[in-house]
């Protein structure tokens, strides 16, 4: 079935064409998740807010994007709203619910976490911009709709957060346990 099949299907309330459209971009939209929240216990969160917004607005895809951007953009949306949404949340119940939190063995790994902890430092609009560039490979133009700016911006963004993530990812600033301290 092609994807416009799949699409109508699931307008008419098909699940299994559903899961037949998303399977396909779920990994990358975990990453997108996980990469903007910071954790995998809310990325699991803004992954099923994601899939559920997805279903429920299959009526206002448009079709002038891939359907997989389309995803990616609700993936990231979902994202946003958690981290948002956590900021009014006290910081100490914040630390309490990650020391809490089992790790995955990729969780384990310390480049993993270094990475993840350094793009938590960065300002929201360019850790939304390098995400969508890096994990998800959404165009400099898609990220532009994405974000109601021009493509001249995200490149900025996307400069801008590469260049932070460089400086806060060098080896001198790293613990012994290579976190950014």
């Amino acid at each position: 079935m092609t994807e416009t099949e799949l699409i109508e299907r699931c307008r008419a309330g098909d699940r299994t064409a559903f899961a037949a459209l998303v399977t396909p971009a779920r990994t990358r939209m975990w990453a997108v998740c996980v990469q903007i929240t910071g954790n995998r216990h809310d990325a699991e969160d803004a992954l099923q807010d994601a899939l559920i917004a997805a279903w429920q607005n299959l009526d206002k895809f448009r079709g002038t994007a891939q359907f997989s951007s389309w995803l990616y953009r609700i993936a990231s949306n979902a994202a946003l709203a958690i981290v948002r949404k956590r900021r009014d949340i006290p910081s100490d119940e914040i630390a309490l619910a990650h020391s809490l939190s089992t790790p995955g063995p990729a969780d384990r790994v310390a480049d993993t976490d270094a990475v993840r902890t350094a793009l938590a430092q960065l300002p929201e609009q360019f850790r939304a911009a390098v995400v969508l560039r890096e994990y998800a490979q959404l165009s400099y133009a898609e990220i532009a709709a994405h974000q109601g700016v021009p493509v001249a911006t995200v490149k900025s963004r996307i400069n801008r957060g590469r260049a932070q993530l460089l400086d806060l990812l060098d080896p001198s600033r790293l613990d012994p346990d290579g976190l950014v301290p």
